[in-house]
């Protein structure tokens, strides 16, 4: 039977109008920000009137996003550390610019070849890519036939996508990933299938 996935990036940040690495960094939403997750939340319950649970990542952005969807279910959002963000390092807070000013040889990798890339005192996609599988096969066995909302980032979503559709994360750049962007994906024990991508007709 598998798993419906209905697949949420956050809504609006200072940092993402400002575009600088986020990461771990703890930050809320900024007034559009919370605008995208209201209608994030309406999007979702008028397409999908049976949504069994509703998970986030643990930091600020996600679950302020996470909580009008898991609201207009009346259920509770639940935390999980998979869907938590890249740590950046040291290059949390800094824009492109910086980075590539600072570490021009790996800001050039990290354009071109983005799997390969551990951040400074940070980590690779692949670790990202490790905690995810685990949440998958977790959500798999625990809701078998349902539909889940997930409210992530864009570097986990943009990761979790390429898992479900088995590309290779050098592909990471090949995936639009807006703030408060919907996708949809059908997960059963591998065998995949992404049905919507970066959906933002509701903002």
């Amino acid at each position: 039977m598998g798993v419906e996935l209905v697949i949420v990036r956050h809504g609006r940040t200072e940092w993402n109008r400002d575009v600088r690495f986020r990461g771990r960094m703890d930050l809320s939403l900024d007034q559009v920000g919370e605008s995208q997750a209201r209608a994030v939340a309406e999007a979702i319950r008028a397409r999908w009137p049976h949504v069994a649970a509703v998970y986030s990542s643990p930091l600020l952005r996600a679950r302020q996003t996470a909580e009008p969807i898991a609201t207009a279910y009346a259920t509770p959002a639940q935390v999980h550390p998979g869907l938590r963000d890249v740590d950046y390092g040291a290059w949390t807070g800094l824009t492109p610019s910086e980075a590539e000013s600072r570490d021009p040889d790996l800001y050039r990798l990290w354009r071109t070849v983005p799997g390969q890339v551990r951040f400074p005192d940070g980590e690779m996609l692949g670790e990202v890519q490790g905690r995810l599988l685990q949440f998958l096969e977790n959500i798999e066995s625990a809701h078998s036939g349902q539909t889940i909302a997930l409210v992530g980032h864009v570097v986990v979503n943009r990761v979790l996508l390429c898992t479900l559709l088995g590309l290779d994360l050098d592909a990471f750049w090949r995936i639009g990933q807006d703030n408060g962007a919907i996708s949809l994906a059908h997960c059963e024990h591998g065998a995949n299938a992404v049905l919507c991508l970066n959906d933002t007709c509701h903002l």
